[in-house]
């Protein structure tokens, strides 16, 4: 019996495990290079968005959300502009939208404003901010909440199922 027991145990912990969203990696001024460098000749989206400072943030990563529960391979890269200790917070919150396997960031410098600048030197930290990245690495911006039909268009587009 109790053998039974820990395996059920054993079981549920590995299964919430696997579901929680894993640990934001540190997000500094070398990280889009390398975001960049993952992606090399395929299109991306690379989201802003904050656990902390966005209030429209959550509908567009339901959306996001969405959309990643039914394309497994949705090149998604989620960046966190809150501070390191915000990761508990952060994946709690993409956990729950479908996000959980995103590749997901979070800022890791005193001075936020050097990150800002090396993402985009026109970006003074309104969010949400999506840049849609095509298989060259130009970028479209979307200030604001990324809209579905944007979305789609972009996706089809670029030839990723939806």
């Amino acid at each position: 019996m109790i053998p039974r027991f820990l395996f059920g145990m054993v079981t549920v912990l590995v299964i919430a495990a696997s579901a929680s969203a894993a640990e934001p990696v540190p997000f500094n001024v070398n990280s889009l290079a390398k975001i960049k460098a993952q992606y090399a000749g395929r299109p991306f989206i690379l989201n802003l968005w904050s656990v902390n400072e966005c209030s429209y943030c959550i509908a567009e990563l339901t959306l996001l959300g969405k959309l990643a529960k039914t394309q497994r391979d949705l090149p998604l890269v989620l960046v966190a502009t809150d501070s390191p200790e915000f990761a508990p917070a952060i994946q709690k919150t993409l956990s729950p939208l479908g996000l959980a396997g995103a590749d997901s960031w979070v800022f890791d410098d005193p001075i936020p404003e050097r990150l800002r600048h090396a993402i985009d030197p026109s970006w003074y930290g309104e969010l949400p901010r999506t840049y849609l990245y095509d298989a060259r690495h130009q970028r479209e911006t979307i200030v604001g909440v990324l809209s579905e039909k944007r979305l789609r268009a972009w996706l089809k587009q670029h030839r990723l199922a939806y």
